[in-house]
C-alpha cells in the first residue's frame, strides 16, 4: 500500500483576522470555509489551493500561546509550496515584493531553488522548485 500524500496543513495563528487577510493576499483568494469547530474548541479558516490541497489557519479560542513561531523548537520547521520552474519562482519573488513581504531572494542549491519568507506569526514558508 502506497503512503498517501498530504491533503491539508493547519497552522495555529495568534490573530486569525490578521493572518486571514495576509494569506488571502498571498494566495490571491478568499477562504472557502470560515467556522467554529462543532465542540467550540477551535475556529478555522480554510483556503483551497491548486491540486486539491487545503491550507488552514486555526485559533484555539484564546488558548493559543501567542508566542512567535520558532523553527528551533520541536515541531514544524517550515511549509514549502511547490512551483513548476525557476521562471515561476522569479514571478513569486516579484509578487512577494509587490505585497511588501520580506524575503531572501532566490537561493540555489544542487537539489533545487527556493525563496524563504515568513508570515505575520514568523512561521517559515518557502516557494520551492527542483533543479532544472
Amino acid at each position: 500500500m502506497a503512503f498517501p500524500g498530504l491533503q491539508h496543513v493547519a497552522l495555529t495563528v495568534a490573530d486569525i483576522e490578521r493572518s486571514t487577510t495576509w494569506y488571502s493576499a498571498l494566495f490571491g483568494a478568499d477562504p472557502v470555509l470560515v467556522e467554529d469547530e462543532e465542540g467550540g474548541r477551535f475556529h478555522h479558516t480554510v483556503f483551497a489551493l491548486d491540486g486539491g490541497m487545503l491550507f488552514g489557519l486555526h485559533t484555539h479560542q484564546g488558548r493559543e500561546s501567542k508566542d512567535a513561531f520558532d523553527e528551533h523548537r520541536t515541531g514544524l520547521d517550515h511549509v514549502g509550496f511547490s512551483v513548476g520552474s525557476h521562471a515561476e519562482l522569479e514571478q513569486w519573488a516579484q509578487k512577494l515584493t509587490e505585497l511588501g513581504i520580506a524575503h531572501d531572494g532566490i537561493k540555489k542549491a544542487h537539489y533545487g531553488s527556493a525563496i524563504s519568507f515568513r508570515d505575520p506569526d514568523n512561521i517559515a514558508l518557502e516557494f520551492f522548485t527542483g533543479p532544472e
